[in-house]
């Protein structure tokens, strides 16, 4: 689409009930972002009341009818995804504008590939918009859901404003407090100071709790009459999380055992695995609501009454299928069903399995088969490879869920989101117990492909040639794992965690994984980035196959103001935590590379991080790790596997978190308006 024009929906698909509206971005350094909101506007263009403003801190519609669903990785940057009901969306609504902001200064034009996608029920993209005059806005209108009689149309509209996220809800009706965003102001001033400095800052990391507000232009006619009282926008009811530290165990000694709801010793074969976790799962998700939501909502799914179902028979053809599971929700009289197919133990799907149920969801108009296994889905590269009748008028999406994926979401919610009540919280407890045992099967990415010892061996005896499409399966691989330690982390954080995919504006996930295979074949190394949110640079992965090192690092912008020695000083007291072996460079402007040496060498004698020569500036300091790769023997896929996870966590715990310190936390930059009811 260009700007300005508009479509009907239902001239584009005939599942156009629910859309997932999708808002992309990317950036030459892979750290570019953006928070997406969203405004349901009256026939006036007002907001009705507060609640109609969904953003990071009102996420969720009571009625379903909008739910933002969070980022996801993408070949270029990341991607902020929104589910509208537009079946339950009250007729008082007349528009629903879609639009994203930056903060702390940041600016769109900094940002590459800056675009809309929108998709049916069934997944299926139906319109596409780029905004290409994206140049020094801090906020930009995407586009515009509207109602013309019975019908749902999209407008592109790529309008962009100047004050950012407070601007853009001011316009529309929301109100900003001024009084409380002046003082946050000079509170978010604090932080950009500290952010200048890598050591040095407040010792204690700042508050989480409560938003940060920041002030908004008002309009003249605006200051007349008294202010409103000021208050916050509250978006659910106080949740329950599990206590952090355990309570006091009444066990006689470490032998006995707690009881558990979902007990693992009694499994014995792959069946009973797969049996057992999927009736658990599908039973937690029903009963949760706020869990069962957050696994099904990105599939289409409205918000509504779940109920789950195991080991159903459908007739197809001359033999019935059973699917390990059916998820139904029931909205407004209105039902949506998916069909789950599930595997445990690193089993593989089966693409005849996959192919049936697709079918028989098909034919009874059926709105999602969704598959389930150890392994983790990539852009681009389908688990499992099904054929579309295309002369059938009803669309199914087929959707895939990793086991990590869903103890993640787990985690989320009881150990840093919170619940409804404190059974709920006791219920995903008993899930996450169960999925994290080492007999539930459901660890999982845990196989590297059969071309990862071939290829191994290549790299050793030189004879791996560019091109080899064993390189190809490894680079897969090797994504999928570190997309599945980004899960594990994420969860233990409570923060988003993504990959950074570094490619040439549009390049597709493809042609930027045969470039990788080349690049292994060439140098014999995988390579990966990270993006922790809050953490102060992005922290890089490289897996040596020559030497069998893992490296893990980190680079950190030097502070615009200080002495150079002071910098240097700062930094190694700030660092007086970390492992002694920690490897530290010195980034020097203009030069490749600069002093460096360990930790342990360097806590006595920090002037030798300095350059030589006077005028020479300090641009940062890179800060890095090693480590084996694991054990040549036994299972060498699993403990290289492993050894990544715990290079990657080791290198969090024991380097970045002091770093993080140092460093404002990202939520507390943000442009949180405090709205006046």
């Amino acid at each position: 689409m260009i700007k300005g024009s508009n479509v009907t929906l239902a001239a584009l698909s005939e599942n156009t009930g629910s859309v997932i509206v999708s808002l992309g971005w990317g950036s030459p350094t892979g750290e570019g972002d953006a928070d997406v909101s969203v405004l349901l506007l009256d026939e006036n263009g007002k907001v009705r009341s507060d609640t109609d403003f969904y953003f990071y801190n009102n996420l969720v519609a009571a009625d379903g009818s909008v739910q933002l669903l969070g980022k996801t990785p993408t070949a270029d940057g990341s991607e902020d995804r929104i589910s509208f009901d537009l079946t339950v969306v009250p007729p008082e609504v007349d528009r629903i504008v879609v639009a994203a902001s930056r903060y702390g200064g940041a600016r769109f034009g900094e940002l590459e590939g800056v675009r809309l996608t929108l998709a049916d029920g069934a997944g299926e993209n139906l319109l596409r918009f780029t905004v290409e005059d994206a140049d020094s806005v801090s906020a930009i209108i995407f586009g515009e859901l509207y109602r013309r009689g019975e019908d749902w149309k999209f407008r592109a509209i790529g309008q962009g404003y100047d004050a950012g996220l407070a601007g853009l809800a001011t316009d529309f009706g929301v109100d900003i407090d001024d009084d409380a965003a002046a003082e946050a102001q000079d509170s978010v001033a604090d932080d950009e100071q500290a952010d200048r400095a890598v050591a040095g800052a407040a010792d204690e990391p700042a508050p989480q709790e409560t938003p940060v507000a920041v002030p908004a232009p008002r309009r003249p006619d605006e200051d007349a009459g008294p202010k409103k009282p000021s208050a916050r926008l509250r978006t659910a009811k106080k949740k329950v999380t599990l206590p952090k530290v355990a309570k006091k165990t009444l066990a006689e000694n470490d032998s006995w055992r707690g009881a558990r709801l979902f007990p693992v010793s009694a499994l014995k074969s792959d069946r009973d695995r797969e049996m057992r976790a999927t009736s658990l799962l599908l039973s937690v998700m029903a009963q949760v609501p706020e869990f069962g939501r957050r696994l099904t909502a990105a599939f289409g799914s409205p918000a509504g009454r779940m109920e789950s179902f195991t080991e159903v028979t459908l007739p197809h053809g001359d033999t019935p299928r059973r699917p390990d599971g059916v998820i139904r929700v029931e909205r407004a009289g209105k039902l949506w069903t998916a069909l789950v197919e599930a595997k445990t133990n690193g089993n593989a799907l089966k693409a005849d399995q996959v192919q049936a149920y697709m079918d028989i969801a098909a034919r009874r108009g059926y709105e999602a088969v969704i598959t389930l296994s150890n392994d983790v889905a990539l852009e681009g590269s389908p688990l499992v490879d099904v054929k579309i009748d295309g002369r059938r008028k009803h669309k199914v999406a087929l959707r895939h869920l990793s086991w990590a994926e869903v103890a993640h979401q787990a985690q989320m919610l009881i150990r840093h989101e919170g619940v409804g009540n404190a059974a709920h919280a006791w219920l995903l407890q008993e899930l996450l117990h169960y999925l994290q045992h080492e007999n539930s099967g459901c660890h999982g990415f845990q196989n590297m492909g059969p071309a990862w010892v071939p290829v191994r061996k290549g790299i050793d005896d030189e004879t791996l040639c560019q091109g080899d499409p064993r390189a190809l399966e490894v680079v897969e691989s090797w994504e999928r794992l570190v997309r599945q330690v980004c899960l594990g982390l994420g969860g233990e954080l409570g923060q988003k965690v993504l990959p950074v995919q570094r490619a040439k504006r549009g390049m597709e996930p493809e042609e930027r994984r045969r470039y990788l295979a080349d690049q292994l074949c060439y140098h014999g190394k995988l390579q990966a980035e990270v993006r922790i949110e809050g953490m102060p640079g992005v922290m890089a992965i490289s897996a040596d196959l020559r030497t069998s090192k893992l490296r893990t690092s980190i680079e950190v912008p030097a502070p615009g103001q200080g002495y150079p020695l002071s910098l240097v000083k700062r930094l190694i007291r700030h660092l007086s935590e970390a492992p002694a072996d920690l490897h530290i460079e010195t980034l020097v402007e203009g030069e490749t590379g600069g002093p460096r040496g360990t930790l342990e060498r360097l806590r006595p004698e920090p002037a030798d991080l300095l350059p030589k020569g006077s005028g020479t500036r300090i641009t940062g300091f890179r800060l890095s790790l090693s480590k084996g790769m694991g054990s040549s023997r036994g299972n060498a896929e699993s403990g290289f596997i492993r050894s990544v996870d715990d290079a990657v966590r080791r290198f969090h715990a024991t380097v970045v978190v002091h770093l993080d310190r140092a460093t404002p936390r990202r939520a507390l930059s943000k442009e949180a308006p405090v709205v006046t009811g």
